[in-house]
């Protein structure tokens, strides 16, 4: 099969759970956005933000070294089971302390009368910590259709319960006149409230490593301490860039609750939370990219055409990203009544995320001159570099202008970023990209955003329609220059 079509075929599968449940978390939003307050729903978003981060940790590089040492060690058996062993050992540990000192770390977190929320946490992180090898295996293994069906029950059940607590029990509860009432009443609690959110997270990465079992169960189980070390020799710089790169992502979404006091700064964080959202497709497409791409790149390493199709995949990579910024801009008029009312003032952020994942997603494609040769601690130079902007650029925006500086401190973050890879990794590694391309793609869907905004028509219909023919006009000259490459692919 032709490479990029390999990738494509892979990133869809990959990418079908992520797109699917995404989706319906998508369609959760206006749930949690008409059903609590800004402020409830800052929790919601301070709380996922330090999982993301804390996930990281607790997987410390752990997926790509899985996918490094597959390449080189003859034993791939004792990999996978060191891996195993090691995030077993960690995960144990961390759920130990958390437990034991919830109450006051959740007076630090801002979560106060909430210790609660630190347990559910750290279990939910230790269970999606230590399935993130098994998950990483059957990529390594090019099972996708498994991946693809266990991340599908995993969001299925999470969703499920989102619903049947929040939108179900919810409802009955508050009614006057329901037979289910008495019922719902023994298994519902309206204090919990969006505590529901996060039992239904905990519910899911449950019954997802109960799932993942047979890969756990069936292996070799043994612990190499000599290729542990080497292990995580290569995987440390990866957790430092982990990381970093998460602090890039998430920090924002921290730090607005202490940077602005009071109610205001949750209620800012709920507003940018949900905002964020709405950025989603853009996020999808790059995580399912990611999925697949990392293993196809360390495949395909030694053919020789490689850096052919590594330059190949970018250009195509960035005509797809700038359809969906286009498409998410220019369907902006209905797209805003997925957030409720008092959400949508922060909308002005969402071109600005959009644009700032787009450049995280050219980062993540130039990423492989440092993973393929060995050279992970420029990883975690370039993402500390990040988050070093992304810090003192929050500290210095967040009490002036809120939720906006955080969302032009992203975008400035992942701009520098890309930038200073792709000059050290034209030394190191250097790949030809089509930058006359590229740089043409990126120029051209910006100016018919701006072109967009400039047309004032009274009617969302035919506002509508006008949008989308700008976004037709994108893709039919992406059609037009791209033709012959895609012809070859089919």
């Amino acid at each position: 099969m032709n490479p990029l079509k390999k990738l494509a075929s892979q990133t869809a599968i990959y990418g079908l759970p992520t797109i699917v449940g995404r989706l319906l978390n998508y369609f959760l939003t206006p749930l949690y956005t008409y059903m609590f307050s800004t402020t409830e729903f800052g929790d919601v978003t301070s709380a996922y933000a330090y999982v993301s981060f804390l996930l990281v940790f607790l997987t410390y590089g752990m997926e790509t070294t899985l996918f490094r040492f597959s390449q080189t060690e003859s034993e791939k058996e004792s990999v996978y089971s060191t891996a195993l062993f090691s995030l077993l050992g960690s995960s144990l540990i961390f759920v130990i302390v958390a437990c034991s000192f919830a109450s006051p770390i959740s007076e630090k977190l801002k979560f106060s009368g909430h210790s609660e929320y630190v347990t559910w946490f750290a279990l939910i992180l230790a269970f999606d910590a230590f399935s993130a090898v098994p998950f990483a295996k059957l990529r390594e293994q090019n099972k996708a259709k498994r991946f693809a069906v266990i991340k599908s029950l995993n969001i299925a059940i999470n969703i499920g319960l989102n619903l049947f607590f929040i939108w179900f029990c919810k409802g009955v509860y508050e009614s006057e006149n329901s037979v289910l009432k008495p019922l719902v009443e023994k298994i519902y609690d309206p204090e919990i409230g969006i505590g529901y959110i996060f039992i239904s997270n905990l519910v899911a990465s449950i019954i997802t490593v109960v799932l993942l079992s047979p890969e756990i169960i069936k292996v070799k189980w043994s612990f190499d301490g000599i290729l542990w070390k080497k292990m995580m020799r290569y995987g440390l710089p990866l957790l430092i860039a982990g990381l970093a790169g998460m602090a890039n992502e998430t920090l924002d979404r921290t730090l607005i609750p202490h940077l602005i006091p009071g109610e205001l700064g949750k209620s800012q964080n709920g507003i940018y939370g949900a905002c964020y959202k709405i950025a989603i497709l853009m996020t999808i497409f790059i995580q399912a990219f990611r999925f697949a791409a990392e293993p196809f790149f360390f495949s395909h390493s030694k053919d020789k055409d490689a850096k052919k199709t590594y330059a190949d995949i970018m250009k195509f990579f960035v005509i797809i990203c700038s359809v969906i910024f286009l498409g998410t801009m220019m369907n902006m008029s209905w797209i805003r009544y997925f957030v409720g009312e008092h959400f949508r003032e922060g909308l002005g952020v969402v071109p600005i995320l959009l644009l700032a994942n787009l450049f995280l997603g050219i980062f993540i494609n130039q990423s492989i001159w440092y993973k393929l040769t060995g050279q992970t601690s420029y990883g975690a130079i370039l993402t500390i570099f990040g988050a070093v902007i992304t810090i003192t650029l929050n500290f210095y925006w967040i009490p002036r202008i809120g939720y906006m500086g955080s969302a032009w401190a992203t975008l400035i973050c992942y701009a520098s970023m890309m930038v200073l890879s792709y000059f050290w990794g034209n030394k190191h590694y250097p790949v030809n990209y089509d930058l006359k391309r590229i740089l043409g793609y990126l120029g051209l869907s910006l100016t018919l955003y701006f072109l967009s905004t400039l047309i004032q028509i009274e009617s969302v219909g035919i506002s509508l329609i006008v949008n989308n023919l700008i976004l037709f006009v994108f893709v039919l000259i992406a059609w037009k220059l791209e033709k012959t490459n895609l012809k070859q692919l089919a």
